[in-house]
């Protein structure tokens, strides 16, 4: 089957350092750009994370410090890799807790402008989950009959999630989505509109600090304030604004709190 595409859908995996957003990097990127026409192009680098690589996440994903020392850093790629990733949307397993956040991260870190805000966004794990709810492993074997060889390779599991988001339109192509407290969701359909609204249509920040509430006001999705309006806890509490700004949060966090603050002052 093949996917229905309005846009070019680029499919991409990160290996990195680990897994903060803040402070880790990418050792490895590959991404598999698939045009509208079906044709596929497949680019995979190995990055210089100017920083080490701690040993236990090297056993996971098989790259070492040795491994990278020669290679190109994230900013000698970065304006080529924006280039190749314009007018794209962006597919994954696991891409929007963790993927699409470092990656701009990683891009605001050298000072390229990558905005996904009008791009479709769309985790082939989320509809997984909802659907079945298991790993990409399980998912290839469960979707496609296959086994994952070289799981934990950045381009084996970028041409997996591939085949999976495939097999998972087919499989549940007219299917209504419902929640675990029986909300409908929405329908599995052949369009990327479709699939970005079921696994991303309530995120503000990719981190996941601030989500869109059922009347798609922003809130604060952690801590103290979980589930208040940001506007609200704005006008009570402005230092709070101030404490998150200085905090340990990911730039595109910080941008988005800006972006809302501002927004509230201008409507005064």
């Amino acid at each position: 089957m093949k996917l229905n595409l309005k846009n070019p859908l680029t499919f991409f995996d990160l290996e990195t350092t680990g897994t903060n957003v803040v402070e880790d990097r990418i050792v490895e990127i590959s991404v598999v750009k698939v045009m509208p026409s079906g044709e596929m192009i497949t680019k995979t680098h190995k990055i210089n994370p100017t920083i080490p690589i701690p040993i236990e996440t090297s056993l996971i994903h098989g790259i070492y410090d040795e491994d990278v020392k020669d290679a190109h850093t994230f900013k000698n790629i970065a304006k080529s890799l924006a280039q190749f990733l314009e007018g794209s949307d962006l597919a994954g397993f696991n891409i929007l807790k963790f993927d699409v956040p470092l990656l701009v991260e990683e891009f605001l870190r050298v000072d390229v402008d990558f905005d996904v805000s009008k791009r479709k966004l769309i985790d082939a794990q989320k509809i997984f989950h909802i659907m079945e709810k298991r790993t990409l492993s399980a998912a290839y074997q469960f979707y496609c009959g296959k086994s994952l060889d070289n799981a934990h390779s950045a381009e084996a599991d970028t041409l997996a999630t591939f085949d999976v988001l495939q097999a998972q339109v087919e499989k549940y192509a007219g299917q209504e989505v419902i929640d675990n407290l029986g909300n409908k969701l929405g329908v599995i359909e052949n369009d990327m509109e479709a699939l970005h609204k079921l696994t991303a249509s309530n995120m503000v920040d990719l981190a996941g600090r601030i989500v869109l509430n059922k009347d798609g006001k922003e809130v604060f999705n952690f801590g103290k304030y979980r589930g208040k309006l940001v506007t609200d806890i704005f006008a009570k509490e402005p230092n709070y604004y101030n404490w998150m700004m200085k905090g340990d949060f990911a730039q595109d966090t910080k941008r988005k709190l800006t972006e809302i603050k501002l927004r509230g002052l201008n409507e005064k």
